[in-house]
């Protein structure tokens, strides 16, 4: 058998590559103490009227929230007048009329949350080709939920990093699958002014935003609590009251002294 030769390897060719492979995969997000987690807690309803700030200024541009009507805010974050201000801000189309004509007309509150764009084309053709995601149930759409999401818009970094690269028109996020995204960084100190007077730092912007979506995909999150605090009280009873009612029925049974007495034999 002849022998091959192999070629040396060489270290910074070998170092590079390592680098480049650290970025391939995306890092894990880190785990947050989100407080509307708890089983016995609710939604900070102050940060969810300043997530759907955030969203109206920052995100509605280019994300889509459809799968949320305009009455559900109402009671929980807003007021009937403020959500029919809101609803009024768009228009939506009537049913066609005799001459199959169909017109405008102001949103109602059962209207949903119209999207930015018209259709899926347009919003491809608006964003370079790429397409931004609705966000009704990105949190539950997404693997680490509000951690992800979280950690998504604050982990746009300077620079990319040493060994990473990213092609022409996309943007360095280690917390993307691959690293590379289309939507650049939104969030920054100040680009919103609460109405409450918080300070609009990202991190605060970021977590206002993301318990917000949290609520948009599951709104009954509270109630449902609410109706496991109560399920969980009357099982409670119903099961005290089957221990006692158990013991009731067997006490004299597992008490009872069985004697056995043979009949004596006559001789």
């Amino acid at each position: 058998m002849g022998v091959s030769s192999v070629a040396p390897i060489n270290p910074a060719v070998s170092n590079q590559a390592r680098e480049a492979d650290v970025w391939i995969s995306s890092l894990h997000p880190t785990a947050y103490p989100w407080e509307h987690a708890k089983w016995t807690k609710t939604f900070d309803h102050a940060a969810l009227r300043r997530g759907f700030q955030v969203y109206r200024e920052v995100c509605a541009s280019c994300h889509s929230l459809t799968r949320v009507p305009w009455r559900s805010f109402v009671g929980v974050m807003h007021t009937v007048d403020e959500m029919k201000a809101f609803a009024e801000e768009n228009e939506y189309d009537t049913e066609p009329n005799d001459q199959g004509e169909i017109e405008k007309r102001p949103g109602k509150l059962s209207d949903y949350i119209p999207a930015p764009y018209k259709n899926e084309e347009a919003a491809r053709a608006a964003n370079a080709g790429s397409l931004p995601p609705d966000l009704s149930l990105i949190v539950k759409g997404r693997h680490g939920g509000c951690d992800y999401i979280f950690s998504l818009l604050t982990g746009y970094p300077d620079e990319p990093p040493a060994g990473a690269t990213v092609q022409e028109g996309m943007n360095f996020n280690p917390y993307f699958p691959g690293t590379a995204i289309a939507m650049g960084r939104v969030l920054f100190d100040g680009v919103v002014e609460y109405e409450d007077g918080t300070p609009a730092t990202t991190s605060q912007m970021a977590k206002d935003v993301v318990e917000f979506l949290n609520w948009a995909a599951e709104p009954e999150m509270d109630d449902r609590k609410k109706m496991g605090v109560k399920a969980l009280t009357l099982l409670t009873g119903l099961f005290a009251v089957s221990v006692w009612v158990k013991r009731y029925k067997w006490s004299p049974i597992k008490t009872r002294k069985i004697v056995y007495s043979p009949p004596v034999s006559r001789r």
